[in-house]
């Protein structure tokens, strides 16, 4: 690695026809002016772009809020700067251990407290398959109790949910949601960062009335 800043991109790209949770529709990416028929409004030579999208918010690698859990929770433009970008990151990995309930025990001496949190479980490795969909890692309702009273101020992971999708409660994010904690969720690439030493971004658009949307969500490691 090169001396100075490096970035990692842990973000899914967002492409017409994605699936990213079963029984949500996949994006329609298309043009709203061409560049063929913006040509009639400028000067020769001269031609623009101008897409259009229709998409859930819960696409490809996407942050939610607390108001994806509680409606009284702060929504996308209610969320501080300061709970997305240039947080202090450390990476949980817990691919080697062939489980997928991942309790308390897994966050044992990793520093947690005011971090980015990046739990990976390697389980990106099935994006765009079947699989992704059944069978995930996800974390226990302990562990998110852990990183609450630990003082974390996001947790993101690279699996399909961050809870287990057959407990209608959807404890983790209740728990972390309530104490105000964002969730990412569908990172990617977790096996490119160190465990600790770096910063992270994940910034949505700035949506009123909205709970969740995409991210580009990265990490800037020094030296």
């Amino acid at each position: 690695m090169s001396k100075g800043k490096h970035f990692v991109d842990v973000s899914h790209i967002v492409e017409h026809g994605l699936i990213t949770y079963q029984g949500l529709p996949a994006p329609v990416i298309c043009d709203h002016l061409s560049r063929e028929d913006s040509r009639k409004h400028y000067a020769p030579g001269t031609e623009f772009h101008i897409g259009k999208i229709e998409m859930v918010a819960n696409t490809g690698t996407y942050l939610e809020s607390p108001f994806h859990r509680y409606p009284a929770g702060a929504d996308l433009s209610q969320l501080p700067l300061s709970n997305l970008a240039d947080l202090d990151g450390s990476v949980v990995d817990t691919t080697g251990m062939f489980e997928r309930t991942l309790g308390r025990n897994v966050f044992n001496n990793i520093g947690v407290t005011g971090r980015a949190v990046l739990v990976r479980t390697g389980w990106d490795a099935h994006w765009g398959t079947d699989q992704y969909f059944a069978g995930h890692p996800f974390l226990t309702e302990d562990a998110a109790e852990l990183l609450v009273d630990e003082g974390v101020k996001l947790v993101g992971i690279d699996s399909y949910n961050i809870d287990d999708t057959a407990d209608g409660r959807r404890p983790v994010h209740s728990i972390l949601l309530g104490a105000d904690i964002p969730i990412v969720e569908h990172l990617c690439g977790l096996q490119q960062l160190p465990r600790g030493g770096f910063k992270f971004f994940a910034v949505p658009v700035k949506v009123k009335g909205f709970g969740t949307f995409p991210v580009r969500a990265f990490a800037v490691i020094e030296g």
